[in-house]
């Protein structure tokens, strides 16, 4: 079984352990895991390491987002770390913060344009004057000239910025359920088939595979779905 590194699994779980026992679980299935905020307190950058260590592609999904100074300080000391793409929020300052913190290191930025589980209504009650469509492509506009790799956008904006923003753009999509999986808490979600044939890079699933009584077939069935677009 070869992984399919377009799948970005998270390990969205409540200790490092069984972080680690779910990337032995599911093996060769997987080759690109996320960690996020909640294994970041509890040694998420010792993970991280970890991971690259034993040739994972690793997914920080922090979401930085403070004032400039600290968002550069902050993506300085990840750098080092070999992580593949970081997060931060794609407000112009904050990514142009990140961006001066990560020069001299491999270290990819994306900025997150809109989460996965607001829509329009969410987006009006925050207090914006964009729907979900018009602020991500606003916003990955943004992220590009502020020296961003690419952006975290659902798949139903993917396929237009694909065809505005070109080949280069990294598209890592959230907010993925296989056909007949509920949709959870996401509010903009699409099939991995469906990502990718509408533009994205990589998807990142979660509770799919994390939550799955055998986690190993529910990630080769993903793969499935992906080498079958």
């Amino acid at each position: 079984m070869n992984a399919d590194a377009r799948l970005i699994t998270a390990l969205d779980l409540p200790s490092i352990e069984d972080a680690r026992k779910l990337v032995s679980a599911i093996g060769d299935a997987g080759c690109f895991y996320k960690i996020g905020l909640q294994l970041f307190p509890l040694g998420g950058m010792d993970l991280c390491r970890e991971l690259k260590r034993a040739g994972h592609g690793v997914f920080l999904d922090f979401k930085l987002h403070d004032i400039p100074a600290t968002v550069e300080k902050a993506t300085r000391s990840i750098a080092p770390s070999g992580a593949d793409y970081l997060t931060i929020h794609a407000e112009p300052p904050v990514m142009r913060a990140a961006h001066k913190g990560r020069e001299g290191s491999g270290l990819k930025l994306l900025g997150v344009t809109v989460m996965t589980s607001y829509n329009d209504a969410m987006l009006k009650e925050m207090g914006f004057a964009y729907g979900a469509r018009d602020l991500v492509l606003m916003r990955t506009e943004q992220a590009l000239e502020a020296g961003c790799d690419g952006v975290i956008a659902s798949a139903h904006e993917a396929s237009e910025l694909r065809a505005r923003f070109g080949a280069d753009l990294d598209i890592v999509t959230p907010g993925i359920r296989p056909a007949g999986s509920s949709p959870d808490d996401q509010a903009r979600v699409a099939t991995p088939a469906d990502a990718i044939r509408m533009g994205a890079t990589r998807i990142v699933v979660g509770r799919p595979i994390n939550a799955a009584p055998d986690p190993r077939a529910a990630a080769m069935a993903v793969n499935g779905e992906i080498a079958a677009v």
